[in-house]
């Protein structure tokens, strides 16, 4: 784990430190994730964010395509209506 310095400003703004931005692949205007556990703040990309849940999806789903099954149940559903 690394750590990094950062002050913060009058206005509650931080400047995330350069090393830190290009480890995260953060750029300009991205949207970013703050989550406060235990009085610590912890900062991601939402893009991160949604790959994580996308893994952790595709981890219980296995090869099953969700896509397809979802499609079923309305198909399903809509007939019933």
């Amino acid at each position: 784990m690394q750590e990094f310095r950062a002050v913060l400003a009058e206005n509650g703004r931080i400047i995330i430190p350069a090393k830190c931005r290009e480890q995260l692949h953060l750029k300009p205007g991205d949207e970013l994730v703050l989550q406060i556990n235990d009085e610590e703040l912890r900062i991601f990309s939402v893009k991160h964010a949604l790959e994580r849940a996308k893994k952790l999806v595709q981890k219980h789903a296995g090869k099953k395509n969700l896509v397809k099954q979802l499609k079923k149940m309305r198909n399903k559903d809509s007939l019933n209506e």
